[in-house]
């Protein structure tokens, strides 16, 4: 996680910045409200709105009565702390030092119990004094019940601005903590795609498709719900946990032990939690991988399933991998149902624990029922503060998966890259040669293709012609760089391809797989998926090529037509001409058809190939096909036998000198077509 923070923290770092002062502005306002509420109790209720033990005003009678009992050293300092007001005739407070407050609160004290009270016990000195100046206001004609109501109302007025603010602020750095998450998630989902699209075969075959859809979406939505509270937890929940036990200190700190119990407990409790959840959320992410294979492998192959009644395996293949993932939830799900309860005992505990203990300290006169409640309300802080982190604590050991699951992807190494001096190859022609190629699959012991060494001329067709497995779409993935070759130099117009960038390189072909593939669109879209300078006439001329246009034109919307996911709402046939028609429109120098009309009647490929003939002007075609009636007229044919050339040459030549080649032709072409292709003198061996 902390890997990830690291690349993508930068750009985020300012919102983050202003969300957490937001936070602590929150933070602020939410430790005081306990503080604005002890004073409405204990000052406003039981006080009589008296908040203070040193009077605001003073009658003339007291004030003289006060400098009489006063030590002399303090007389002269108690005189110019008040003003005489001669109209009214009292006298008001303008300052006084601390050590004089409290000279004059145990004065009052003792004012009002008429004994001497125990300088000890400060909360009963404060009492009696505010007795006595509550008496002595009334004497000056102050209504004490509106005196009350005022100090309750102006408080509670504070208490509520207080509120606001809090809530202001929260909403604030709510809306700038989904941002950063959202933001987040948005950036992950794009690297990741961009990075996975930029993979050769040879990285994509390290993660399973299923795999990759995982990471693109449950892992990163992991990563983002974590971002969304974290944000405001890890500031806001230290701020409050350390607040709230500072505010306990500062309220009694004779029961601070209550706060360290509180803490420890859930502190070990966390730390438990961690240790025993973790490796199930490394569990449970590859369990989610597992069941989205075998549903992606359901859902692809169901007709397949059907053909051969295996419904009741595949779904008992289902069910295993469902019932793992259930399981594993299962546990973590009853982990974190613990966790509530087990937080309401500590809380509860330690409640019950703040009000018996400050019972007892406001019976003897060392604590007052406001500030009990305020106790109280800050232990719940600290409290909730650690629950805020439980949940982060529940959150972080998957998202820490998620995240170097996702890592892994970013940091993947791509076996293909681009040259730091990119050559730069002739654009007007599309000449191929092999020197010495020889490749093998990575993890593989032997080469699949070894001392390949043959040219492909611009304006000619060259044809790739073998048995299953003897090399041919390794051979033709080599050009446009899916793999790199192993040993040996593959040369795009007297250039190495290594030397070329690969978006230049791949400008130059127009490649037609084995496995036509069409996207979810319309017709039109799929033929100018090539690019955006493809015109209307272009596509129509590409799918008259292809010998697409008469399907098309019998479609209800023609070339709008929509194409479903995948291609399957149009045959194999038609997503083959398809796939061709949108190389064709591309207009490349090479042209590379692998295996590209399997799915084609004799008819239709007789006339897509006579089309394709005359596109031919300058540009290379490659053909892999195993119809000898395809590539029979190429001007040249390589025949692969177990990753080597058997025999290079045009038909006829290879009919009479390679015993491959004769033997593919003998399986499909009748006698008196062999002889025909051989010519009169053709001898058959």
């Amino acid at each position: 996680m902390l890997k990830l923070l690291r690349r993508y923290g930068r750009p985020i770092l300012p919102m983050f910045l202003i969300a957490v002062v937001f936070l602590i502005g929150r933070a602020a306002a939410e430790l005081t409200l306990p503080g604005l509420m002890s004073d409405i109790v204990d000052y406003g209720i039981a006080q009589g709105g008296v908040d203070s033990p040193v009077p605001e005003m003073l009658t003339v009678e007291t004030f003289d009565e006060i400098l009489e009992n006063l030590p002399i050293t303090l007389q002269e300092e108690f005189r110019h702390s008040y003003a005489f007001v001669t109209m009214w005739e009292y006298y008001r407070l303008i300052d006084m030092s601390v050590y004089l407050q409290g000279q004059l609160a145990a004065l009052l004290a003792w004012f009002e119990a008429g004994e001497q009270v125990n300088f000890d016990e400060e909360g009963m000195i404060n009492q009696h004094a505010k007795a006595f100046i509550r008496a002595e206001y009334a004497r000056l004609g102050v209504d004490m019940e509106e005196f009350q109501l005022d100090y309750v109302f102006s408080t509670g007025g504070t208490m509520i601005v207080v509120t606001l603010l809090a809530i202001s602020a929260a909403i604030v750095q709510g809306f700038i903590s989904a941002r950063i998450a959202t933001g987040l998630a948005r950036k992950l989902r794009a690297d990741i795609f961009g990075k996975v699209v930029s993979f050769t075969n040879t990285e994509y075959n390290n993660f399973s498709t299923a795999s990759l859809i995982t990471r693109s979406t449950n892992d990163v939505n992991q990563v983002q719900q974590l971002m969304a509270i974290a944000v405001r937890i890890v500031v806001f929940s230290p701020i409050m946990g350390i607040g709230g036990i500072l505010m306990v200190v500062g309220t009694d700190p004779s029961m601070a032990w209550i706060i360290a119990l509180t803490v420890g407990a859930m502190t070990t409790f966390i730390t438990l939690f961690i240790i025993i959840a973790t490796p199930h959320f490394k569990k449970m992410q590859k369990l989610i991988d597992k069941v989205n294979l075998v549903t992606r492998e359901a859902l692809t192959g169901i007709m397949v399933i059907r053909a051969f009644v295996t419904q009741k395996h595949e779904a008992k293949r289902f069910d295993e991998a469902n019932i793992h993932l259930r399981k594993t939830e299962l546990f973590l799900a009853r982990m974190g149902a613990l966790q509530m309860p087990l937080i309401s005992i500590i809380s509860n505990f330690a409640t019950v624990l703040i009000v018996w203990i400050g019972a007892n300290s406001i019976d003897m006169g060392n604590l007052t029922v406001g500030s009990m409640m305020a106790f109280v309300n800050y232990t719940m802080f600290v409290v909730w503060s650690f629950l805020m982190l439980v949940m982060i604590v529940i959150m972080l050991p998957r998202a820490q998966v998620s995240a170097n699951r996702i890592m892994e992807i970013l940091d993947t190494r791509l076996v293909v890259t681009d040259p730091e001096k990119p050559a730069v190859p002739d654009k007007n022609r599309g000449d191929i040669e092999f020197r010495k190629v020889g490749f093998k699959f990575p993890g593989a012991d032997g080469y699949a293709l070894s001392d390949i060494s043959f040219k492909a001329q611009s304006g000619k067709i060259t044809a790739l012609v073998g048995s299953t497995g003897s090399g041919k779409t390794a051979l033709v993935n080599l050009i446009p760089r899916f793999y790199d070759a192993t040993d040996g130099e593959v040369l795009v117009n007297g250039v190495n391809v290594r030397d070329v960038k690969q978006e230049d390189l791949r400008a130059l072909i127009g490649y037609v797989p084995q496995k036509a593939v069409l996207f979810s669109g319309t017709i039109e879209s799929n033929i100018k998926y090539a690019g955006s300078e493809i015109d209307d006439n272009m596509a129509e001329a590409a799918a008259k090529i292809a010998q697409a246009d008469e399907f098309i034109g019998e479609r209800a919307k023609g070339y709008a037509d929509e194409i479903a996911q995948g291609g399957t709402n149009v045959s194999g046939g038609q997503r083959q001409r398809l796939s061709i028609a949108r190389a064709v429109a591309k207009r490349p120098k090479i042209y590379i058809f692998d295996d590209s009309f399997s799915a084609l009647d004799f008819k239709t490929d007789a006339k897509l190939r006579a089309a394709l003939a005359e596109e031919v002007g300058n540009q290379t075609m490659l053909i892999v096909a195993q119809r000898i009636n395809t590539i029979k007229n190429a001007d040249q044919i390589v025949v692969l036998e177990q990753g080597r050339i058997a025999g290079m040459g045009t038909h006829r030549h290879l009919l009479k000198t390679c015993d491959v080649y004769r033997q593919i032709a003998a399986s499909q072409l009748s006698e008196e077509e062999l002889m025909k292709d051989l010519g009169e003198s053709g001898v058959m061996a």
